[in-house]
C-alpha cells in the first residue's frame, strides 16, 4: 500500500486505561513491567476457600494452584457519581461497576469529554466470557432471585456504557474465549474503517469470582500448578488465572490529527481467523491457523513481517500451544529478518497472570508502551527454554532483561496475538506513533493562565485540586507541559461537575500554591472568569485562550470509592440513625435537608421498596401514603425520627 492509503485505513490508539494485578494505571503498569515484578498472589478469601480446594496433584474437583492474579478492593465503587443508590450498586456485577469507572479514566486519557459524545454514533465493544456474580446470586436459591438480576446478563456490560454515557453506535458483548478483546478491538477498528462510528470504545472484563473453571481447567491439564504462567519455559504447565479491567479509545488516525487528539500508538491492521479443521479438535490449537492470521494481519497493515520488532504474545504457558506460537512468529516473521536483529517476543502474562477474555487488551496496553517507550521489558518465569521449540532455526528471542527497540529509520512496529479456545484467533497490528511537536514554554509575561477543575462531590473536589497540585510541583508530571496547554486542556477536554475550582497564576508553582489555599492573583481580568466558572457558568474558552492548545495528559478523576457486596452493609456516610440508612441505601446522588426526593432517585418503585424494609427494620407497619406525601430529605428524616421513637 501508498503510504496514504495506509494512514486513510489506520486508527489512532487515543487513550488507554486498565485496573490489573498490581496495577490501576498504565503508568502503574508500565513500572512493574520494566521493574520485572509478578503481581500474582494467594487467592483471597472473598473468591474462595482455597484451602478446601488445592490440590498439589491435578484431581477431579481440586484446583491445582493457590494462587492468580487478583484484583484488590474489587468490590469498590463510587456509586453517587454514577447515579446509583447503595442498593444498586451492591446488585450490581463488580465487573459493570469496574468497567464504568475504567471507561471513563480512559475517555479522560483521550481528552473526550463525555457530554461532547452524548447523542454520537460512537460504539462499544467489549470482550467477556464470565458471568460469576449473577451465577452466584442465582444459586442462592429461588426465593433469593429478584428482577434485579436482570441488569447483570451479560449483554448488559456494553448496553451498560452505551447507557450512561448516551452513545447510539453499535453495543456488542464479543465472546470467543481468551481472543475476546482483541476480537473487540478487530471489530472496533472495522466500524471506524468504514464509517459506521466516529470513535470506538473497546474494552475486556474478567473478574473469576467463583472457583469452576479453575476446577475444569485442572481436570483437562491446562492450570498452572504453582500460579504462574510460564511462557516459553521448559516447566511451562499451564495458565494463572487473573482478572483485568482494560479500555481503550479508538478514532480513524486522520480524524485524530484533525481533532488534536494525542496519538499513543497507530493500529495499522488487524485480523481474525478460525482454525476451521485444521487441528483433529475444536479445542486444540493449529499451527496453520496462527499462521493465517498472522499473514492477514501484516497484509492488512501493508507491512513486511520482516519489519516486526516486537510481539506481544498470547503467551499462556501452555505446553501445547507454547510451541506452535513460537514456530508461527518464526515462520512468518522470521522469513528475511535479518540475523542481527532477532524478533523481540514476550507475554505479560508472566507478570500478571492469564486475564482471559480481557488478557488480549492487557497485552495491546503492554504493546502501546513498550512503543512509547522504545523498549521492551522482561517476559519473567523463563529459566529453561522449551525444548520442543527449535531456538536455533527460529529468529527470535524471549528478552530476559528491559531491552531497547532498535533504533531504525521508520516508526517501530509491534503485533499482538490473541487465541481462543473457540479456535478463534486474532492479530493486531501497531506502530509507533509520529513524535509530536513539542512547544516551549511561553514567555512569562504572556500569561497568567486560568486553570479550572471540577468534581462531583466536594471531597473529590479536594482530591482533585490535590492531584493537580502534585501534577504541577517540580518531580510532577505536569513539568514536561507548557502551562497554557496544561490550562487548556483542563478546560476543554474535561467534563465540567457541579463542584468548582479555578485559580490564576503565572507559573506551575503559582496554580500549585493556589490550589492549596496560598492566596492567588487578584484583579486581573480572569479572576472575574474564574469567579464565574465557580458560580457554575460555562465560560467562552476559545475567547480565555485565543488559539487553541495542545492536549497534553492531567491528572485522572478522584473516584470516592466504597465497598458493595451482597450482605454486608455498606461503610455508613451519611450517619447511623434510619433516615440515614434509607438515604444511603436508596440515594443516587449528593443531597442536603432541602433537596427533592425524587431529585435525588427515590421516585414511586423505591417508596415501595423502602416500605418494605422499614417495617422489617422497625418491627411496625408503616404507611406507604405517609411516605408517599414526604417531599424533601428533610422531611423524610423528620419522619423516620418519629418511627424510630415508636419503635423503642
Amino acid at each position: 500500500m501508498k503510504r496514504s492509503d495506509v494512514d486513510a485505513r489506520s486508527v489512532a490508539v487515543i487513550g488507554m486505561a486498565c485496573r490489573l494485578p498490581g496495577a490501576s494505571a498504565p503508568d502503574e503498569l508500565w513500572a512493574l513491567l520494566r521493574d520485572a515484578v509478578d503481581t500474582t498472589s494467594e487467592t483471597p478469601r472473598d473468591r474462595y476457600d482455597v484451602d478446601a480446594l488445592h490440590s498439589p496433584e491435578p484431581r477431579q474437583g481440586r484446583i491445582a494452584a493457590r494462587r492468580g492474579g487478583y484484583l484488590e478492593q474489587m468490590a469498590d465503587f463510587d456509586a453517587e457519581f454514577f447515579g446509583m443508590s447503595a442498593t444498586e450498586a451492591t446488585e450490581l456485577d463488580p465487573q459493570q461497576r469496574l468497567l464504568l469507572m475504567t471507561t471513563w479514566d480512559a475517555l479522560e486519557d483521550a481528552g473526550q469529554r463525555p457530554d461532547q459524545l452524548a447523542g454520537s454514533r460512537a460504539a462499544v465493544f467489549v470482550g467477556n466470557t464470565r458471568a460469576d456474580h449473577l451465577e452466584l446470586a442465582l444459586r442462592r436459591g429461588p426465593e433469593t432471585v429478584t428482577a434485579a438480576q436482570l441488569n447483570n446478563f451479560r449483554s448488559l456490560l456494553a448496553a451498560r456504557l452505551s447507557h450512561f454515557f448516551d452513545l447510539r453506535g453499535p453495543s456488542v458483548v464479543v465472546d470467543t474465549a481468551c481472543s475476546s478483546s482483541l476480537v473487540a478491538v478487530h471489530q472496533a477498528v472495522q466500524s471506524l474503517r468504514c464509517g459506521e462510528s466516529p470513535l470506538a470504545i473497546a474494552a475486556g472484563v474478567n473478574l473469576a469470582l467463583r472457583p469452576d473453571e479453575g476446577l475444569v481447567l485442572t481436570h483437562a491439564g491446562g492450570m498452572a500448578g504453582d500460579g504462574r504462567s510460564k511462557f516459553g519455559d521448559a516447566s511451562a504447565d499451564g495458565y494463572s488465572p487473573s482478572d483485568a479491567v482494560a479500555v481503550v479509545v479508538l478514532k480513524r488516525l486522520q480524524d485524530a490529527i484533525a481533532d488534536g487528539d494525542r496519538i499513543r500508538a497507530v493500529i495499522q491492521g488487524s485480523a481474525v481467523s478460525n482454525d476451521g479443521r485444521t487441528s483433529d479438535s475444536v479445542l486444540n490449537p493449529s499451527l496453520q491457523g496462527q499462521l493465517d492470521v498472522l499473514r492477514w494481519a501484516y497484509e492488512d497493515a501493508g507491512i513486511d513481517p520482516a519489519d516486526v520488532d516486537y510481539v506481544e504474545a498470547h503467551g499462556s504457558g501452555q505446553p501445547a500451544l507454547d510451541p506452535l506460537e513460537l514456530r508461527a512468529l518464526g515462520e512468518v516473521c522470521g522469513a528475511g529478518r535479518p540475523a542481527d536483529r532477532p524478533l523481540l517476543v514476550g507475554s505479560v502474562k508472566t507478570n500478571i497472570g492469564h486475564a482471559e477474555a480481557a488478557g488480549g487488551l492487557a497485552g495491546l496496553i503492554k504493546a502501546v508502551l513498550c512503543l512509547e517507550h522504545g523498549q521492551v521489558p522482561a517476559s519473567l518465569n523463563v529459566t529453561t527454554p522449551n525444548p520442543n521449540v527449535p531456538w536455533d532455526s527460529l529468529p527470535l528471542t524471549l528478552p530476559s532483561t528491559l531491552q531497547d527497540l532498535p533504533a531504525l529509520d521508520r516508526p517501530a512496529v509491534a503485533g499482538v496475538s490473541g487465541q481462543g479456545s473457540s479456535a478463534l484467533n486474532a492479530h493486531i497490528v501497531l506502530r509507533q506513533a509520529d513524535t509530536p511537536r513539542v512547544r516551549t514554554e511561553p514567555p512569562a509575561d504572556e500569561g497568567p493562565y486560568l486553570l479550572a477543575i471540577s468534581a462531583h462531590s466536594e471531597a473529590a473536589l479536594a482530591d482533585l485540586a490535590a492531584a493537580y497540585a502534585r501534577h504541577l510541583r517540580p518531580g510532577g508530571a505536569g513539568q514536561a507541559h507548557c502551562l497554557r496547554d496544561i490550562c487548556y486542556s483542563a478546560a476543554t477536554r474535561r467534563t465540567h461537575h457541579a463542584h468548582r475550582m479555578a485559580v490564576v497564576g503565572r507559573t506551575h508553582e503559582e496554580l500549585a500554591a493556589a490550589l492549596t489555599g496560598a492566596p492567588g492573583m487578584t484583579g486581573h481580568p480572569l479572576s472575574a472568569v474564574a469567579a464565574a466558572y465557580v458560580a457554575g457558568e460555562e465560560p467562552s474558552w476559545p475567547s480565555v485562550f485565543g488559539e487553541p492548545g495542545r492536549f497534553v495528559p492531567l491528572p485522572g478523576y478522584p473516584w470516592q470509592m466504597r465497598r458493595y457486596w451482597p450482605g454486608e452493609e455498606p461503610a455508613a456516610a451519611d450517619g447511623d440513625d434510619l433516615a440515614g440508612w434509607v438515604l444511603r441505601e436508596h440515594a443516587r446522588t449528593g443531597f442536603d435537608d432541602g433537596s427533592s426526593l425524587t431529585d435525588i432517585g427515590i421516585d414511586s418503585l423505591a417508596k415501595l421498596r423502602i416500605v418494605v424494609e422499614l417495617a422489617k427494620r422497625c418491627h411496625q407497619e408503616v404507611d406507604p401514603e405517609e411516605l408517599g406525601r414526604l417531599r424533601t430529605v428533610g422531611e423524610l428524616r423528620q419522619w423516620t425520627r418519629t418511627l424510630e421513637a415508636a419503635a423503642r
